[in-house]
């Protein structure tokens, strides 16, 4: 049944697609416009379907999800139109006479397969841009944030077109079926093992991808000589990692670099950033909790290694029955250990101690591409080096996590991480085909472009790539140049 449901569905998808009716302006805007209703006049149940998937806060709720939707749509719809024109090109003389454009055409009907951590924001912010792009769209939620999954599945068709964007709820299997269907394109977002299930299954048909996996994102912590910036650094460090879905998310801190004499302090002060944000007892405050007992137990086998256990230096405590894991501080965990080796998305932070700061390029060089690479300091030679010696997704000093709502810088990973990158412009052309267009004129005709060859066709076509106009000039009437 399901199997009929989807070959059904994506019938109805190219059909709609086949009608040119998603390329017009007006059925663009119609369904960008729907979708910001829909977050207008559903804003409370959407908050309800994130407190029954992962106990997520009401502001982080908004935060993390509606207002970085909004956000998109706004943007979209302001700039829709000038996204959508031919882009004028310089056309060489060689080319004479000639003009060019690039026309951003839509590539036809693409699947959006989304996380269970920010379902909404990472369902329909993609899909912003497939549908300002001009495209058709399935949107797959995650089954492990079912409430969101079927609020989504409810109320999408009464906002926007449901002949060509549909929602697929399920499990394993249902996405098997959809990856089996030849796509346009497909963005994942989730683990690098699924990631490459996707990959493999897109290369089928010869399906371009963009595939958002995460890693282990490290923050680099220096010597910071001003007590209010080490006090706004803890406040940005402690939201990079424990503020954002209790650590269970992809551009989340994964580990701290900080050099050995200040990591004592650095302790104390994330102990007091801890008790500031979440109190005595982190447990009564509202935190988002550990998406299931899968994870939850995941992260209690890490925590239970004896040599990263005895690595705690704070927090570690768990409730089960809850599926609540304390801010939990570890320093000089080893490095062969899971918690280094893995991706943690949890609240556990490990600490890990350098002789220099310096050294944490090379830590970070050695191992696989991070989404993100976070860096507080005011050295300005150490921020050239990282930028200049390391690679990952994107670069953020002196801050976390802001870099994923700005919309003039793309989002995306490199290597391990990921490829392809979305949000704002670069969401409308991660979804179009930049198609090149060239207009030629019958007015004149050279013949240094046919045969028969000769040494006088040689230079004129040398000169020409050259873009040497006095020799074409000269050439052109016949001297030759001194």
């Amino acid at each position: 049944m399901e199997f009929l449901h989807i070959d059904k569905s994506m019938e109805e998808l190219r059909e709609s697609f086949k009608s040119r009716r998603t390329r017009s302006v007006a059925w663009r805007k119609s369904q960008l416009k729907g979708l910001l209703r829909l977050l207008e006049e559903k804003e409370e149940e959407i908050f309800r379907a994130l407190q029954e998937d992962i106990g997520k806060p009401r502001v982080e709720a908004y935060r993390d999800e509606v207002a970085v939707i909004k956000k998109s749509l706004d943007l979209s719809l302001a700039c829709l139109e000038e996204w959508m024109a031919s882009k004028k090109v310089r056309v060489p003389i060689i080319a004479f006479p000639t003009s060019g454009e690039v026309v951003p055409e839509p590539l036809g009907v693409v699947l959006i397969i989304s996380s269970w951590n920010c379902p909404f924001g990472l369902s329909l912010d993609p899909l912003v841009g497939a549908i300002a792009a001009g495209n058709a769209a399935v949107v797959k939620p995650s089954e492990l944030a079912p409430a969101s999954s079927a609020f989504m599945a409810n109320n999408l068709p009464n906002y926007l077109d449901n002949k060509a964007v549909k929602v697929i709820q399920g499990g394993v299997s249902v996405t098997e079926q959809l990856l089996d269907k030849k796509w346009d394109k497909i963005l994942f977002t989730g683990s690098a093992r699924v990631g490459r299930i996707v990959m493999t299954a897109a290369a089928k048909h010869l399906t371009p991808v963009i595939l958002e996996l995460g890693g282990k994102c490290p923050a680099i912590y220096d010597t910071l000589s001003s007590s209010m910036d080490t006090r706004v650094a803890m406040n940005r460090i402690a939201l990079g990692k424990w503020g954002l879905c209790s650590g269970q998310i992809c551009i989340g801190i994964d580990y701290l670099l900080v050099e050995e004499r200040n990591a004592s302090s650095l302790v104390n002060l994330l102990k007091d950033q801890i008790k500031k944000s979440y109190g005595d007892n982190p447990r009564e405050i509202s935190m988002t909790r550990i998406i299931n007992k899968h994870h939850f137990q995941r992260l209690r086998s890490i925590l239970k290694d004896p040599k990263v256990a005895a690595s705690v230096v704070h927090g570690g405590s768990m409730d089960e029955d809850n599926l609540f894991i304390e801010p939990t501080i570890l320093m000089n965990p080893p490095l062969d250990s899971d918690i280094m080796t893995e991706e943690i998305f949890g609240p556990l932070l490990p600490i890990i101690t350098l002789e220099k700061i310096e050294d944490s390029i090379e830590f970070i060089s050695s191992r696989p591409q991070p989404l993100a690479i976070y860096v507080f300091t005011k050295n300005e030679t150490l921020k050239k080096r990282v930028i200049s010696e390391t690679s990952s997704g994107s670069v953020t000093f002196n801050d976390c996590i802001i870099q994923y709502v700005l919309d003039t810088l793309p989002f995306g990973g490199v290597g391990q991480s990921g490829f392809g990158k979305y949000h704002g412009k670069f969401s409308f052309d991660a979804f179009s085909h930049e198609k090149a267009v060239l207009r030629r004129s019958f007015i004149t005709e050279f013949s240094f472009g046919y045969p028969p060859w000769n040494d006088y066709k040689l230079r004129f076509i040398r000169a020409a790539f050259s873009f040497d106009y006095i020799a074409l000039f000269l050439l052109f009437v016949g001297l030759k140049r001194s």
